[in-house]
């Protein structure tokens, strides 16, 4: 079987490669961190099997949100990231969501039709 961990990050803001790459380590970490604790059989599954990350594209916050719905609907860590608002958007700016870590299969059904970046 196996795991990864999907990052769905905006494409409407225009955020640098660098904003973009920190936004996507935010969604990562936490994930990380919260499927250890509430999902241990994921996470073990995904950590040794090499913490696969795949980031996709999601065009609006809309989509990320709707996306985020649907991970809590069948039971999958997420994590929804927010900027502080200290650099290239405002406070509060929702950039990017991570979903997983999973089995792919599960993953899939969420986020397998969107664009890799």
């Amino acid at each position: 079987m196996e795991y990864k961990l999907v990052i769905i990050v905006r494409t409407d803001l225009g955020i640098s490669k660098g904003k973009m790459a920190a936004q996507v380590a935010h969604a990562a970490v936490n994930c990380s961190l919260k499927s250890k604790k509430s999902d241990p059989s994921n996470f073990k599954g995904w950590y040794g099997d090499g913490q696969k990350k795949v980031v996709v594209k999601g065009t609006n916050e809309s989509l990320l949100r709707e996306l985020q719905q649907h991970a809590r609907d069948v039971g999958l860590t997420y994590s929804l990231v927010s900027d502080a608002g200290l650099t290239e958007v405002p406070p509060g700016t929702v950039t990017c969501l991570g979903i997983g870590p999973s089995t792919e299969s599960k993953i899939d059904e969420i986020t397998g039709k969107l664009s890799l970046f």
